[in-house]
């Protein structure tokens, strides 16, 4: 390039500060719309990056009301955004949540409204059983901290439950083996709930079969006392439903005490810590749910042995004390004894007290030895009492005032008349004087009873009361 001079100016620097953009001489392309470059770039991303699987973990994980899924995939040195539409949604096994490694599967696109690139996830799965793990871990942590698992929400289960209900595939072993076990313990009534019990869906049909039984009214006569959700043992992945929220809360909610038996022994899903009990396999929950017969029937039998040698005790003990008692009891000729030597002494008594008086009786008679004299005493004594006793009958006699011109009133009886209220109740009188009886009529009677009169009397006798 030669020098330029001072003061020469350059033709470039002139075509540089053009207000008005010209084509260059030989140069016939038009430029480029952002759009065009937009649109160039798109197609030519889509085309060499239509499908690829990225591995990265989920960050920003927001979901919006349409029901589509905006996240981003980063790993140590890069962030690409993602975005997952709603109909990929429905097909999602897991909840997508921040923090989770992941698996997308999907395409490489641009979004020309912010110049960026993104991905558009068609599917995503958790990348290895670690992820697994750890979303587990993270949904058993909020869950737990609801108190969902709390340990003061488990109920007893039923002793004796009438009806049970299980929820579970209606196909597999896992029905067989509990019923078989049942049938062995204490047949019962068992009504299935059938359901998937795993795949897509299987986590709602379990909540909706869970919610199902306990919605039943309690008159109901389908309404099982105990709910049995059950499973045969599998993988992490294949008993996936049982640790989904849906599956946790329905159990959770459920009105009726529930046992979860998911997997085997060293299998334990979020359903087991919800429900009120855990069986280590669905044999092990029939086992749970009723006890044996034929040993309730020994325990019956034993208790009614019990009982009966219970109700018999105070017998048996009574009569042994009884019999104990008896023995110490006097006989009756032990008893008679004192009385009947009581009786002798009193005999005795009784016989020297007689002979006592006798011979005493017999000493005083025999010192005032009787006389005539004394006979005759006593004989005046009493001819003198017994005068004077006749002198007051005679001055006491009823009629003796009659000779002094008084008159005794009898009824027909004999009765002594001394009122007019009495002589005015009888129809006739006997009136008494010294010299006899006259019988006047009381004017209540127009016949009057005959009576004897004395020499001289009036032959009629006006009423004395008329």
């Amino acid at each position: 390039m030669p020098d330029i001079l001072p003061g020469q100016k350059d033709e470039s620097d002139e075509d540089d500060a053009r207000l008005v953009a010209r084509a260059a001489p030989g140069d016939n392309a038009e430029p480029l719309t952002v759009s065009d470059l937009a649109q160039a770039l798109k197609r030519m991303v889509e085309d060499r990056f239509g499908f690829v699987r990225l591995r990265g973990e989920l960050s920003g994980v927001k979901r919006a009301a349409s029901g589509h899924l905006y996240a981003c995939l980063k790993d140590e040195g890069a962030v690409i955004d993602a975005v997952m539409w709603r109909t990929s949604m429905a097909r999602l096994a897991f909840n997508p949540e921040d923090g989770l490694e992941v698996v997308a599967s999907g395409k490489v696109t641009t979004y020309p409204g912010r110049s960026k690139y993104q991905i558009v996830i068609e599917r995503m799965e958790l990348a290895g059983e670690g992820a697994l793990l750890a979303l587990l871990e993270k949904t058993r942590q909020r869950l737990a901290a609801e108190g969902l698992f709390d340990a003061r929400r488990k109920r007893p289960l039923p002793f004796l439950p009438a009806t049970i209900g299980v929820v579970t595939s209606p196909t597999g072993a896992v029905i067989r083996d509990i019923l078989h076990r049942l049938a062995d313990r204490f047949p019962s009534r068992v009504i299935v709930w059938p359901v998937p019990v795993q795949g897509q869906g299987a986590a709602e049909q379990v909540a909706k079969a869970v919610q199902g039984f306990s919605n039943l009214d309690a008159a109901h006569p389908d309404r099982p006392d105990l709910v049995i959700v059950a499973r045969g043992g599998g993988s992490i992945e294949d008993l996936w439903s049982f640790n989904k929220e849906i599956v946790v809360r329905a159990i959770a909610a459920s009105t009726i005490p529930t046992i979860s038996a998911v997997g085997h022994e060293t299998d334990t899903t979020l359903a087991d810590h919800a429900a009120d009990r855990r069986a280590p396999t669905p044999t092990a929950a029939a086992e749970m749910a009723v006890p044996v017969r034929a040993e309730l029937a020994a325990s019956l039998a034993d208790l009614a042995h019990r009982k009966r040698r219970c109700a018999l005790a105070p017998v048996t003990l009574g009569r042994e004390r009884l019999a104990a008692r008896a023995e110490r009891l006097p006989g009756a000729e032990t008893l008679l004894q004192p009385r009947a030597q009581k009786l002798d002494e009193l005999g005795e008594r009784a016989r020297r007290g007689l002979e006592g008086r006798s011979a005493a009786g017999r000493e005083r008679l025999a010192e005032q030895r009787l006389s005539p004299a004394v006979l005759e005493r006593g004989w005046r004594e009493a001819q003198g009492r017994l005068a004077g006793l006749a002198r007051l009958a005679e001055q006491l006699h009823p009629d003796r005032p009659l000779a002094r011109g008084y008159v005794r009133v009898t009824a027909a009886n004999g009765a002594t008349i001394t009122t007019r209220a009495l002589a005015a109740g009888e129809n006739t009188l006997d009136l008494h004087f010294a010299d006899g009886t006259l019988a006047v009529s009381t004017g209540t009677s127009p016949a009057a009873r005959p009576r004897p009169r004395s020499q001289g009397a009036p032959t009629r006798q006006e009423d004395l009361f008329g």
